[in-house]
């Protein structure tokens, strides 16, 4: 497998990633402006990308998601919730559902909370090993800290949901994998982001105090820290629906 991350300059971070041997990629979370980057990344590996995902429909930048796809003939992939939010084709992603990167094979969870169509991306190289590697979680869980849940209107209501995301879904899972969080100290999209770009699960069950809250008080302390919104988020998230040009 190569893995390359990419951090900009809005602390969002972005993912490029597949298997050399069978000349496959995928990118993850592409910001506006980024495509060329991933073309020139990708013709340097010698592959050829084949997925293009949203982790969800992004509120903080503009999503450069699908010209990446357009410009390179790969599926745009968005979870399947987003099928009458966007007004644009695209590739539906359910829970569950597993994604031949030649030796590389994501499965995709839906970990809703941050935003109703969230979801992070689960990793295995077979040819290092059967079991999952690492874990791409979008805005759901950062190092350190966890989503912002008021970006559907309904906070308390969306941090119920995120905490039984995290709960069930990403802290079953083995405390040795690896975690790559969509953004880093900086954004909007969370309180108290580490600058750290990666961790684990272990490390975060032990040291992210959020995950140790029981449910009432998690979402709680999760609703009293909420940072302001994003500049120009309507926009961005109008622009990442299709709705505008």
């Amino acid at each position: 497998m190569f893995f390359r991350q990419k951090t900009n300059d809005d602390a969002s971070v972005s993912y490029f990633f597949g298997c050399a041997g069978h000349g496959k990629a995928v990118a993850v979370d592409v910001v506006a402006g980024d495509e060329d980057w991933f073309i020139a990344a990708a013709q340097q590996a010698n592959v050829t990308i084949t997925h293009v995902i949203d982790t969800h429909i992004h509120a903080d930048h503009f999503s450069g998601g699908r010209e990446l796809a357009r410009r390179t003939g790969s599926l745009y992939g968005l979870h399947e919730s987003d099928l009458d939010q966007v007004k644009f084709a695209f590739a539906p992603l359910s829970d569950g559902q597993l994604l031949d990167i030649g030796n590389v094979k994501i499965k995709v969870l839906h970990t809703p909370g941050h935003t109703p169509d969230s979801i992070s991306l689960l990793v295995t190289d077979l040819r290092r090993g059967n079991e999952p590697w690492f874990v791409i979680t979008g805005d759901t869980l950062f190092v350190g800290s966890v989503g912002r849940p008021d970006l559907a209107g309904k906070e308390r209501e969306m941090a119920a949901v995120l905490y039984r995301s995290l709960q069930d879904k990403l802290l079953t899972l083995s405390d040795e994998l690896e975690i790559f969080p969509g953004h880093q100290a900086g954004s909007a999209c969370g309180a108290g982001l580490s600058g750290k770009p990666s961790s684990t699960l272990g490390f975060e069950k032990r040291w992210n105090t959020l995950l140790t809250l029981p449910q009432e008080e998690f979402v709680a302390q999760l609703i009293a820290t909420i940072p302001p919104r994003p500049a120009a988020m309507n926009a961005m998230v109008r622009f990442n629906q299709g709705l505008v040009n």
